[in-house]
């Protein structure tokens, strides 16, 4: 893993493609754990981000009455969350009963989280987890922590395996932080 270039920012490598599956079997494991009897779970993919993330998460969790559906938000502009968030494409699926597991791809300020949540609990699931491929504990301001955390991070910016930075480097294979000056 080199270092790269986008917008002028540098970053550096962070976490490996080898590292990254790794705490994808071990998530995906505590969710089976978890799920073990439960009839048709919902899994929710947050895109843009978590799409990456909630395909290998989700080819791990053989549990096969399962369902996946995806939704859309936007918070981020830049490096920075907006504090607005925009929902962008919603949930056509009924989750009435069922549990879902919401797949985020970075739970940061919380903000997002914790107001998909809250709109996802009052369509009457039966119950409503997080999994999160990367979580900052420092900079949570609302909502509880994800209950499936594949990597606690600091709060510095990241990009790679899902994330971008203003549209682009979503594509690289690992994950990079911004390095410092």
């Amino acid at each position: 893993m080199a270092e790269v270039t986008f917008n002028g920012l540098t970053f550096e490598p962070y976490i490996t493609r080898e590292q990254i599956a790794e705490q994808i079997k071990r998530v995906a494991q505590e969710i089976k754990n978890d799920l073990r009897g439960e009839e048709k779970p919902i899994f929710v993919g947050v895109l843009t981000g978590s799409f990456m993330f909630a395909s290998d998460l989700y080819r791990e969790i053989d549990i096969y009455d399962s369902e996946i559906a995806f939704i859309r938000f936007k918070s981020y502009e830049g490096m920075q969350s907006s504090g607005v968030i925009k929902e962008v494409m919603g949930l056509d699926e009924d989750i009435k009963g069922r549990t879902v597991i919401i797949i985020e791809d970075i739970v940061d300020t919380g903000i997002t989280a914790a107001r998909l949540r809250a709109r996802l609990e009052a369509l009457g699931p039966k119950q409503v987890k997080m999994a999160s491929l990367l979580f900052k504990p420092e900079s949570l301001q609302e909502g509880n922590p994800p209950e499936y955390v594949c990597f606690s991070i600091p709060s510095r910016f990241i990009l790679g395996y899902g994330l971008d930075l203003d549209g682009v480097a979503r594509n690289l294979p690992e994950i990079y932080v911004l390095k410092d000056k």
